[in-house]
């Protein structure tokens, strides 16, 4: 990275750190690219430099005349064109490795796993781009094992955000990533089935987490592992399963995974339905996710995961489209919104008003 003061800033440069307000507010996040737009914006904040990434990308201005979603220039980036080449082949390769593991009890090779899964977040700018880019990344269908790479990308960027040692970060991100391996013993036809399951089928399913523990205990693995299997479904009210454990007694990296595994869960789609939008995610997490998720990592996840949908294009219920301008603290899921010269505060209004989708 490199520092640039504000005289010199141009379109095209990609933000190394976070821009905040003096209340810390983030302005603009990390990865950021910076558009003609977002500099005049700059100009109206007591910012003298930033710090940028050395390369940039060319052609923005032009990507966001005519409200081009920022979608666009996420798809049309150097970094996720190689991310979603490398995530493909990474999401075979699992899908062989961890077979022959539940079928033919070979050995995991847990390093050479977790090789392949920290090259895919080196090719990304920074913690929040990963969101951007996992988001992007939806026409790949929900498989265990596309699920399965997600999950230990969160959980890498959470368990960073909760500044956990590096031995920890990098054991977390091996707790994501193994954390659903029992679905792999539920019959095919359960776990694709188009529409509701039975409470026959639903229970069946319930015993994932439990084939799961059983296959990863066997071997010489960190004990949190196949904890986390076991674990990633209890809720700290006692609501989850397979046991009904409350509070302390869920493994704290079961922790970090049940809330990684449910956002992409719910972010994903299913072949009975669309993902839904992450700010209605969140909404429903700002809702529930107090009482069921440990409080420290939940207020931890929320408070960042937004902050990467800043001056994303949205489309409210209503129609209108417009720009997520600001986040605000206290009711994440509700942003300020720029809808043409009108600003929109979704915390003032009823809630028959929200953001529909990311566009």
């Amino acid at each position: 990275m490199k520092e640039v003061e504000f005289k010199d800033l141009v379109s095209g440069m990609i933000l190394a750190r976070n821009i905040c307000d003096l209340k810390k507010n983030v302005i603009f996040p990390e990865g950021y690219v910076l558009t003609s737009k977002a500099i005049t914006k700059l100009s109206f904040y007591t910012v003298s430099s930033i710090f940028v990434e050395e390369h940039k990308i060319d052609e923005v201005s032009s990507m966001f005349s005519g409200h081009r979603p920022y979608s666009h220039l996420v798809k049309r980036s150097p970094e996720f064109q190689r991310f979603a080449k490398d995530f493909e082949r990474d999401v075979y390769k699992f899908r062989d490795h961890i077979n022959d593991v539940v079928e033919r009890n070979a050995p995991i090779d847990i390093q050479d796993l977790m090789r392949d899964t920290l090259a895919l977040l080196d090719n990304a700018r920074g913690k929040i781009h990963i969101f951007e880019i996992l988001y992007n990344m939806r026409q790949y269908d929900d498989s265990t094992y596309a699920h399965s790479i997600n999950v230990a990308l969160i959980c890498n960027v959470l368990a960073t955000w909760l500044h956990m040692s590096k031995e920890d970060v990098f054991l977390a991100t091996q707790c994501g990533l193994l954390h659903d391996i029992g679905k792999l013993k539920i019959p095919e036809y359960i776990i694709k089935k188009p529409s509701r399951l039975t409470d026959e089928e639903y229970n069946i399913v319930k015993t994932h987490p439990l084939a799961g523990h059983d296959i990863l205990n066997v071997y010489h693995l960190d004990p949190h592992i196949p904890h986390a299997a076991l674990m990633h479904h209890e809720r700290c009210d006692g609501t989850g399963y397979p046991f009904g454990l409350t509070g302390d007694k869920i493994d704290r990296f079961a922790k970090i995974v049940s809330i990684a595994d449910v956002y992409d869960a719910m972010t994903s789609s299913r072949v009975y339905r669309h993902g839904l939008c992450p700010f209605k995610v969140i909404s429903i997490l700002e809702k529930e996710g107090f009482q069921k998720y440990d409080t420290e990592i939940i207020l931890t996840f929320l408070q960042n995961v937004l902050d990467g949908y800043i001056l994303n294009l949205v489309r409210l219920s209503d129609g209108r489209i417009g720009e997520v301008i600001l986040i605000n603290r206290s009711a994440l899921s509700r942003p300020l919104i720029k809808c043409g010269t009108d600003y929109v505060d979704l915390s003032l209004e009823p809630p028959e008003l929200y953001i529909d989708s990311i566009l």
